[in-house]
């Protein structure tokens, strides 16, 4: 069986994609309102009522901001670490169908194998997935899609986590020549940013890239660009030469922007 996925919206103004099976659909954060959000699902012939889970990776509102509005929507399940929980839970009015894993803890949803593991940036317990399907068999093989973005450094316990993927997530925030150069961000914001619990750069993206030793890769997508400080041309420069290296598929998502289905 066949995992499709689509990102539905990235970036500073919000993040989400679905990921589907035969079985399940999901969201892989959900970063907008839930009006908004159930109008993107419309748009690529999705319902917000069909969605069985959200994945949570952290609570800041560009990854969480649709769960203010899931009050007639209880059978979505939301999964979590608690750390995230806690204050999301404490902002709503109404209560959230929470599913708590432990960060670095393997869990199953339905045909889904989800494996969490920690990441650096500035919230309370922010996370990446791996996010598995299927069996290595004589009839079908296990396919797998890594989820890193919001990092402002990648240990060797991440590098370990994605490498294995079949398709990876991962962010290239911002370039830094055009961060420093920006005049709408005060300094303390460009240091928070660039800070090893911020964001990664397009060079560090490319650092990693280059770090992990045959990954298994079909297609790499880079996503949370910075509206003001990137663009998918310094993106492909950057990291574009390493990827055709490995003969692997590249696609810069722009800020605010959405991909078609990808399915492997």
């Amino acid at each position: 069986m066949a995992m499709r996925f689509s990102i539905l919206g990235s970036g500073s103004s919000g993040n989400s994609a679905l990921l589907q099976t035969d079985h399940t659909r999901v969201l892989v954060d959900a970063g907008f309102s839930a009006k908004r959000l159930a109008g993107m699902l419309e748009e690529i012939g999705e319902k917000l009522e069909s969605i069985d889970a959200i994945f949570l990776t952290h609570e800041h509102g560009d990854h969480a901001a649709a769960l203010s509005g899931l009050a007639r929507f209880p059978h979505i399940k939301v999964f979590a670490n608690r750390a995230t929980s806690l204050p999301l839970q404490a902002s709503l009015k109404h209560q959230i169908s929470w599913n708590i894993f432990e960060t670095g803890s393997t869990f199953r949803f339905r045909d889904l194998e989800v494996s969490s593991f920690a990441v650096p940036h500035d919230a309370q317990e922010p996370v990446g997935f791996l996010i598995a399907h299927g069996d290595d068999d004589l009839f079908s093989k296990k396919r797998s899609i890594a989820w890193l973005t919001d990092l402002g450094h990648a240990p060797q316990h991440v590098r370990e986590r994605i490498r294995e993927a079949d398709v990876l997530v991962v962010e290239a925030n911002h370039c830094p020549h055009m961060l420093e150069a920006d005049t709408k961000r005060p300094w303390s914001t460009k240091q928070r940013i660039s800070g090893r619990h911020g964001h990664l750069s397009n060079e560090a993206a490319r650092e990693l890239l280059a770090s992990i030793t045959s990954p298994r890769w079909r297609h790499v997508f880079f996503a949370h660009l910075s509206r003001d400080c990137n663009s998918a041309a310094a993106v492909e420069a950057a990291c574009g030469a390493i990827l055709a290296s490995h003969q692997c598929g590249l696609t810069v998502v722009a800020a605010g922007g959405r991909t078609p289905f990808y399915t492997f």
